[in-house]
């Protein structure tokens, strides 16, 4: 039974509208992308373009250049291993393999330099490099510099070397998993697209509230007092 045709029917047609428009966002209309997927990816490259510390973290290491470490920890299986002796060795250093079993020992500089290369090439989508440098796939090449930097970061605590643990957890963190998670993702600087951002969150309140108040409507006209 409606008690009040007029705030029904508002309430209506606002909800049909809200569904149409709702309908359009699930549309693949932007460049073959529903709404949904296009911000998504618009935010992504956003993050992307402001969590490139790459420059500074390279700032870090080299006061690093020319310190010598001995470093033992194991790989994840032989694979790995044997992996991560090629990657170590491209770095200057020398790696004595035992199936799982790596012993590291070389200029703690020229690792993170190293480390820090590859993060740049793939940070900015050149894969490419590192399947040229290595003979494999690039983001296991990078997976691995990961695995590795996590088992000398408890080899150096071992021996006392803090600072030398510190700035390594700083290149993992900042340089390593930032290009490893937006491998594939082209960095946007928030300022150029920063009309469909300001679009993009007005219309999300709006549009939230557009659906409130169709409730709220439907059930005024059905006779059932909401406060607002």
């Amino acid at each position: 039974m409606i008690a009040r045709k007029k705030e029904f029917s508002i309430g209506a047609a606002m909800l049909a509208a809200f569904f149409v428009v709702l309908f359009i966002m699930f549309t693949p209309i932007f460049n073959g992308q529903n709404a949904l997927d296009y911000l998504d990816s618009l935010y992504n490259s956003i993050s992307k373009g402001s969590a490139y510390y790459i420059p500074k973290v390279q700032s870090e290491v080299a006061p690093f250049s020319g310190r010598q470490v001995d470093l033992a920890f194991s790989a994840s299986d032989n694979r790995q291993a044997e992996q991560l002796t090629v990657q170590f060795m491209a770095a200057g250093a020398l790696v004595n393999q035992n199936d799982k079993a790596l012993k590291v020992s070389g200029d703690f500089g020229g690792m993170l330099k190293a480390l820090l290369a590859d993060a740049e090439a793939m940070y900015h989508n050149d894969g490419e490099a590192l399947t040229k440098r290595y003979g494999f796939e690039a983001r296991q090449a990078t997976y691995n510099w990961w695995y590795a930097a996590n088992q000398m970061d408890k080899a150096l605590k071992t021996q006392k070397l803090f600072k030398e643990a510190k700035v390594l957890e700083l290149a993992k963190t900042k340089a390593v998993e930032t290009a490893y998670n937006y491998f594939g993702v082209q960095a946007e600087k928030i300022s150029g697209r920063l009309g469909v951002v300001i679009f993009s969150l007005v219309f999300y309140v709006v549009y939230t509230l557009w659906y409130g108040f169709a409730i709220l409507f439907l059930f005024e006209g059905w006779g059932m007092n909401l406060e607002h």
